[in-house]
């Protein structure tokens, strides 16, 4: 890293590394995988920050770290099975009930159904953005976006899950 490029890059992991983590956290439904996923990202975009860093790093770490995670998914092709991290934060939900209900009805669905939902809702993307990141058509995006809330209100209509025109 040339210099001054180590004081850009330690203060953008500091600033965030843990938003990152929690999203990771959401997609892949493993904590201990979420952290390896979102080290792994972190170490490409070091070797590249000299190209990225003044730009758009968390574009290029979200994209390293949702297509890797699917990579790796596909490497890995058995189901596992996730313990429920509860990471504290404000996230809107009324209650631990509902959040851990809502967690379990996320690791039913499949990596980019999760990916979708969890970049267009709890990172607020844009469908262009999120098809961008995940190397989709805007087409995929919808249509992966509507099965996974579909399978969600499905499993859990206690949630009473709305579109309200994000879908």
């Amino acid at each position: 890293m040339p210099d001054g490029g180590y004081e850009s890059f330690a203060a953008f992991v500091a600033s965030r590394q843990r938003a990152l983590l929690r999203a990771a956290t959401l997609v892949s439904g493993d904590h201990q995988l979420a952290q390896d996923l979102v080290q792994e990202a972190l170490v490409k975009l070091a070797r590249v920050w000299h190209r990225v860093g003044s730009e758009q790093p968390e574009a290029y770490v979200r994209r390293v770290l949702y297509r890797d995670l699917i990579s790796w998914r596909r490497r890995h092709r058995r189901e596992l099975l996730g313990v429920v991290v509860d990471i504290p934060a404000a996230d809107g939900y009324a209650t631990l009930d509902e959040r851990m209900a809502l967690r379990a009805g996320l690791n039913q669905l499949t990596v980019k159904q999760r990916a979708v939902l969890v970049l267009r809702y709890y990172e607020d993307l844009p469908e262009q953005q999120v098809a961008e990141l995940l190397g989709v058509t805007v087409g995929t995006v919808k249509s992966q976006t509507h099965a996974a809330l579909a399978r969600l209100r499905a499993r859990l209509p206690e949630l009473q899950l709305e579109h309200g025109g994000r879908e």
